[in-house]
């Protein structure tokens, strides 16, 4: 069996089609001016590429923070990364380095506890950046990661 809209009911659904479709464009505009204004606003630096930063630590002239949970960094995390959890940032800042740059990262580009870290750790005077991209990214590329023991 064949079935088929009634013309009135099909010029209907392609009605809502369109006015979905409307709805959708102007909703990801708006949300696309949001996100941009957010995460601007907190990190006008350049966020450094997963490139640049496995060059930087072979050399050790970088602290890399993962301000991820701590089960999430248990489960994998950057080589050699301290984690310090965007929730405990204010009480362990005397852990890391005023003479080093710092490089955040989290779970991905628009995560905001790399955002929120970063700007944090800007007030008080250090030096830090975020990684581009985020853990999952730097792991589905095969770059190199640790494990919790």
């Amino acid at each position: 069996m064949v079935y088929r809209l009634a013309d009135e009911a099909e010029r209907d659904i392609v009605s809502l089609l369109g006015a979905l479709r409307h709805v959708a464009e102007h909703a990801v505009a708006s949300m696309e001016r949001i996100v941009t204004a957010y995460f601007r606003a907190r990190d006008e630096l350049e966020p450094v590429a997963a490139k640049e930063l496995l060059t930087r630590l072979r050399r050790g002239d970088v602290v890399i923070l993962d301000v991820r949970p701590e089960d999430e960094y248990g489960l994998g995390h950057l080589p050699g990364a301290l984690n310090i959890p965007l929730r405990q940032l204010e009480q362990r800042i005397a852990e890391l380095p005023r003479e080093q740059e710092i490089i955040a990262y989290c779970r991905g580009p628009y995560c905001v506890l790399s955002f929120e870290a970063v700007a944090e750790l800007r007030t008080r005077g250090f030096k830090v950046r975020r990684l581009e991209n985020g853990f999952p990214e730097w792991k589905a590329a095969g770059l190199p990661i640790e494990v919790a023991a």
